[in-house]
Protein backbone atom coordinates (compact mmCIF):
# COMPACT_ATOMS: atom_id res chain seq x y z
CA UNK A 1 0.00 0.00 0.00
CA UNK A 2 1.09 3.34 -1.21
CA UNK A 3 1.88 6.28 1.77
CA UNK A 4 -0.52 7.98 0.01
CA UNK A 5 -3.40 5.25 0.85
CA UNK A 6 -2.32 5.01 4.18
CA UNK A 7 -2.17 8.57 5.00
CA UNK A 8 -6.04 8.13 3.66
CA UNK A 9 -7.41 5.05 5.43
CA UNK A 10 -6.11 6.77 8.96
CA UNK A 11 -7.45 9.86 7.99
CA UNK A 12 -10.88 7.87 7.66
CA UNK A 13 -10.49 5.87 10.54
CA UNK A 14 -9.76 9.15 13.27
CA UNK A 15 -12.54 10.86 11.83
CA UNK A 16 -15.14 8.06 11.85
CA UNK A 17 -13.41 6.49 15.12
CA UNK A 18 -12.35 9.54 17.11
CA UNK A 19 -9.16 8.02 18.45
CA UNK A 20 -6.75 4.85 16.68
CA UNK A 21 -3.78 3.12 18.02
CA UNK A 22 -0.63 2.57 16.96
CA UNK A 23 -0.71 -1.42 17.59
CA UNK A 24 -3.91 -1.66 15.45
CA UNK A 25 -3.26 0.51 12.37
CA UNK A 26 0.00 -1.65 12.53
CA UNK A 27 -1.75 -4.93 12.48
CA UNK A 28 -4.70 -3.49 9.89
CA UNK A 29 -2.33 -2.15 7.07
CA UNK A 30 0.42 -4.91 8.03
CA UNK A 31 2.96 -2.27 8.18
CA UNK A 32 5.27 -1.86 10.88
CA UNK A 33 4.62 0.53 14.04
CA UNK A 34 7.76 2.31 13.09
CA UNK A 35 5.79 3.27 9.43
CA UNK A 36 2.41 4.08 12.17
CA UNK A 37 4.45 6.28 13.86
CA UNK A 38 6.01 8.36 10.81
CA UNK A 39 2.95 8.55 8.65
CA UNK A 40 0.93 9.90 12.02
CA UNK A 41 3.66 12.50 12.09
CA UNK A 42 2.97 13.42 8.83
CA UNK A 43 -0.50 13.91 9.08
CA UNK A 44 -0.55 15.74 12.28
CA UNK A 45 1.69 18.68 10.83
CA UNK A 46 -1.10 18.53 7.92
CA UNK A 47 -3.93 19.09 10.29
CA UNK A 48 -5.31 15.65 10.04
CA UNK A 49 -5.17 14.30 13.55
CA UNK A 50 -2.99 15.05 17.00
CA UNK A 51 -0.92 12.59 18.05
CA UNK A 52 -1.19 11.22 21.33
CA UNK A 53 0.95 8.44 23.64
CA UNK A 54 0.01 5.30 21.96
CA UNK A 55 -1.69 6.49 18.82
CA UNK A 56 -3.73 9.84 17.84
CA UNK A 57 -7.00 11.90 18.38
CA UNK A 58 -9.19 13.60 15.84
CA UNK A 59 -8.30 17.05 15.90
CA UNK A 60 -11.13 19.25 16.97
CA UNK A 61 -12.91 21.24 15.23
CA UNK A 62 -13.85 25.27 15.94
CA UNK A 63 -15.61 27.67 13.79
CA UNK A 64 -12.82 28.98 12.03
CA UNK A 65 -10.90 26.58 11.39
CA UNK A 66 -10.43 25.47 7.67
CA UNK A 67 -8.22 22.71 6.45
CA UNK A 68 -6.52 23.65 3.10
CA UNK A 69 -7.28 21.60 -0.03
CA UNK A 70 -4.74 19.01 0.53
CA UNK A 71 -5.88 17.91 3.68
CA UNK A 72 -9.20 17.83 2.80
CA UNK A 73 -8.83 15.61 -0.33
CA UNK A 74 -7.59 12.38 2.37
CA UNK A 75 -10.17 12.93 4.84
CA UNK A 76 -13.31 10.55 4.34
CA UNK A 77 -12.65 9.74 0.50
CA UNK A 78 -14.42 6.70 0.35
CA UNK A 79 -17.68 8.51 1.38
CA UNK A 80 -16.91 11.87 -0.78
CA UNK A 81 -16.76 9.38 -3.34
CA UNK A 82 -19.87 7.46 -2.96
CA UNK A 83 -21.61 10.89 -2.46
CA UNK A 84 -20.55 11.85 -6.37
CA UNK A 85 -21.25 8.76 -7.82
CA UNK A 86 -25.26 9.43 -6.13
CA UNK A 87 -25.19 12.68 -6.70
CA UNK A 88 -24.82 12.06 -10.75
CA UNK A 89 -28.12 10.37 -10.73
CA UNK A 90 -29.80 13.42 -9.77
CA UNK A 91 -28.88 15.53 -12.65
CA UNK A 92 -32.27 16.19 -14.70
CA UNK A 93 -32.45 14.53 -17.92
CA UNK A 94 -33.37 17.77 -19.19
CA UNK A 95 -30.74 19.67 -17.57
CA UNK A 96 -28.18 22.37 -20.37
CA UNK A 97 -26.69 24.48 -17.14
CA UNK A 98 -25.09 23.14 -14.18
CA UNK A 99 -23.02 25.02 -11.78
CA UNK A 100 -20.55 23.22 -9.51
CA UNK A 101 -19.35 24.84 -5.91
CA UNK A 102 -15.86 24.47 -4.68
CA UNK A 103 -14.81 21.55 -3.22
CA UNK A 104 -13.36 17.92 -2.81
CA UNK A 105 -16.48 16.22 -2.93
CA UNK A 106 -17.72 18.81 -5.79
CA UNK A 107 -14.19 17.66 -7.59
CA UNK A 108 -14.99 14.05 -7.43
CA UNK A 109 -18.75 14.91 -8.56
CA UNK A 110 -17.28 16.79 -11.77
CA UNK A 111 -15.02 13.34 -12.66
CA UNK A 112 -17.67 10.52 -11.49
CA UNK A 113 -19.96 13.32 -14.18
CA UNK A 114 -17.17 12.83 -17.14
CA UNK A 115 -17.31 9.41 -16.52
CA UNK A 116 -20.78 8.68 -16.79
CA UNK A 117 -22.39 11.02 -18.60
CA UNK A 118 -23.02 9.66 -22.37
CA UNK A 119 -21.15 11.52 -24.90
CA UNK A 120 -23.72 13.56 -26.65
CA UNK A 121 -25.62 14.46 -23.25
CA UNK A 122 -22.24 16.00 -21.97
CA UNK A 123 -21.51 18.01 -25.19
CA UNK A 124 -25.31 19.64 -24.31
CA UNK A 125 -24.28 20.81 -20.80
CA UNK A 126 -22.82 23.55 -19.91
CA UNK A 127 -20.61 23.53 -16.63
CA UNK A 128 -19.90 26.49 -14.45
CA UNK A 129 -17.61 26.75 -11.49
CA UNK A 130 -15.45 29.33 -10.26
CA UNK A 131 -13.00 26.48 -8.50
CA UNK A 132 -9.68 25.72 -10.79
CA UNK A 133 -9.29 22.08 -9.58
CA UNK A 134 -12.79 21.19 -10.67
CA UNK A 135 -12.66 23.54 -13.77
CA UNK A 136 -9.43 20.96 -14.15
CA UNK A 137 -11.81 18.02 -13.54
CA UNK A 138 -13.89 19.04 -16.51
CA UNK A 139 -11.78 20.98 -19.13
CA UNK A 140 -9.76 17.25 -18.77
CA UNK A 141 -12.61 15.35 -19.51
CA UNK A 142 -13.35 16.86 -23.25
CA UNK A 143 -16.71 16.40 -23.32
CA UNK A 144 -18.29 19.46 -21.64
CA UNK A 145 -18.94 22.82 -22.34
CA UNK A 146 -17.27 25.06 -19.74
CA UNK A 147 -17.18 28.45 -18.39
CA UNK A 148 -14.93 29.60 -15.74
CA UNK A 149 -16.19 32.41 -12.95
CA UNK A 150 -13.28 34.67 -12.40
CA UNK A 151 -11.98 36.35 -9.63
CA UNK A 152 -9.12 36.46 -7.12
CA UNK A 153 -8.36 32.96 -6.23
CA UNK A 154 -7.86 31.93 -2.71
CA UNK A 155 -4.99 29.88 -2.34
CA UNK A 156 -6.29 27.77 0.60
CA UNK A 157 -9.44 26.45 -1.69
CA UNK A 158 -8.25 27.46 -5.19
CA UNK A 159 -11.20 29.23 -5.63
CA UNK A 160 -12.11 32.40 -6.99
CA UNK A 161 -13.62 34.84 -4.28
CA UNK A 162 -14.39 38.75 -4.34
CA UNK A 163 -17.45 41.14 -5.94
CA UNK A 164 -16.37 39.95 -9.31
CA UNK A 165 -17.56 36.43 -8.71
CA UNK A 166 -20.32 37.53 -6.68
CA UNK A 167 -21.89 39.43 -9.88
CA UNK A 168 -21.13 36.53 -12.68
CA UNK A 169 -23.42 33.94 -10.48
CA UNK A 170 -26.10 36.72 -9.69
CA UNK A 171 -26.25 37.52 -13.38
CA UNK A 172 -26.96 33.68 -13.89
CA UNK A 173 -29.91 31.24 -14.07
CA UNK A 174 -28.58 27.71 -13.75
CA UNK A 175 -30.78 24.45 -13.79
CA UNK A 176 -28.75 22.93 -10.98
CA UNK A 177 -26.08 23.76 -8.25
CA UNK A 178 -23.87 21.04 -6.82
CA UNK A 179 -22.81 22.67 -3.46
CA UNK A 180 -20.85 22.03 -0.82
CA UNK A 181 -20.76 23.08 3.30
CA UNK A 182 -18.86 22.80 5.75
CA UNK A 183 -21.64 22.81 8.30
CA UNK A 184 -25.44 21.66 8.12
CA UNK A 185 -27.04 22.49 11.57
CA UNK A 186 -30.85 22.01 12.18
CA UNK A 187 -31.17 25.59 13.89
CA UNK A 188 -28.30 27.54 11.86
CA UNK A 189 -28.33 25.49 8.37
CA UNK A 190 -25.96 25.70 5.99
CA UNK A 191 -21.94 27.42 6.92
CA UNK A 192 -18.98 27.97 6.13
CA UNK A 193 -15.83 29.35 8.00
CA UNK A 194 -15.02 32.00 5.52
CA UNK A 195 -16.69 35.26 4.49
CA UNK A 196 -15.63 35.33 1.01
CA UNK A 197 -16.62 31.50 0.42
CA UNK A 198 -19.74 32.24 2.09
CA UNK A 199 -20.73 35.20 0.19
CA UNK A 200 -19.99 33.48 -3.11
CA UNK A 201 -21.95 30.33 -1.88
CA UNK A 202 -24.92 32.77 -1.12
CA UNK A 203 -24.74 33.83 -4.70
CA UNK A 204 -25.00 30.34 -6.28
CA UNK A 205 -27.76 29.32 -4.00
CA UNK A 206 -29.72 32.23 -4.56
CA UNK A 207 -29.15 32.15 -8.55
CA UNK A 208 -30.06 28.46 -9.17
CA UNK A 209 -32.95 26.66 -9.91
CA UNK A 210 -31.94 23.52 -8.12
CA UNK A 211 -29.78 23.74 -5.35
CA UNK A 212 -28.23 20.41 -4.19
CA UNK A 213 -25.68 19.89 -1.42
CA UNK A 214 -22.92 17.58 -0.81
CA UNK A 215 -21.70 16.80 2.35
CA UNK A 216 -20.18 13.72 3.81
CA UNK A 217 -22.12 12.69 7.26
CA UNK A 218 -18.81 14.26 9.51
CA UNK A 219 -20.37 18.09 8.44
CA UNK A 220 -23.81 16.87 9.74
CA UNK A 221 -24.67 18.97 12.74
CA UNK A 222 -21.85 21.23 12.56
CA UNK A 223 -21.73 24.88 12.88
CA UNK A 224 -18.85 26.81 11.25
CA UNK A 225 -18.82 30.81 11.46
CA UNK A 226 -20.76 32.02 8.79
CA UNK A 227 -23.99 30.53 7.48
CA UNK A 228 -24.71 30.89 3.90
CA UNK A 229 -28.13 29.25 3.40
CA UNK A 230 -31.03 28.55 5.32
CA UNK A 231 -32.17 24.97 4.92
CA UNK A 232 -35.38 25.81 3.24
CA UNK A 233 -33.42 27.41 0.57
CA UNK A 234 -31.58 23.98 -0.91
CA UNK A 235 -33.60 20.98 -2.43
CA UNK A 236 -31.50 17.91 -2.06
CA UNK A 237 -28.64 16.73 0.45
CA UNK A 238 -26.61 13.65 -0.53
CA UNK A 239 -24.51 12.43 1.98
CA UNK A 240 -23.32 8.86 3.40
CA UNK A 241 -24.74 8.38 6.90
CA UNK A 242 -28.65 9.38 7.96
CA UNK A 243 -28.97 12.72 9.73
CA UNK A 244 -29.65 12.64 13.67
CA UNK A 245 -32.77 13.35 14.90
CA UNK A 246 -32.91 17.20 15.37
CA UNK A 247 -31.41 17.50 12.17
CA UNK A 248 -33.98 14.89 10.06
CA UNK A 249 -36.72 16.51 11.32
CA UNK A 250 -35.59 20.01 10.32
CA UNK A 251 -34.76 18.78 6.94
CA UNK A 252 -38.68 17.27 6.29
CA UNK A 253 -39.78 20.60 7.73
CA UNK A 254 -37.85 22.27 5.19
CA UNK A 255 -39.13 20.10 2.54
CA UNK A 256 -35.20 19.28 1.51
CA UNK A 257 -35.14 15.42 0.24
CA UNK A 258 -32.23 13.34 1.68
CA UNK A 259 -29.78 10.74 -0.70
CA UNK A 260 -28.34 8.16 0.82
CA UNK A 261 -25.14 7.09 -0.75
Amino acid sequence: MFAEERHRVMGDRVASQGRVTVAELAQQLDITRETVRRDLAQLEQEGILRRVHGGAVATRTTSTVEESLSVRTSLNHEQKSRIAAAAVELLPAGATSVVLDAGTTTELFAQAMGSSLGTSRAADLLVLTHSVPVAYRVAASGSFQLEVIGGRVRALTSAATGASTIDQFRALRPDIAFIGANGIDADFGLSTPDPLEAAVKSAIVACARRVVVLADSSKLGEQTLIRFAALDQVDTLVTDTAPGPDLAAALERADVDVTLA
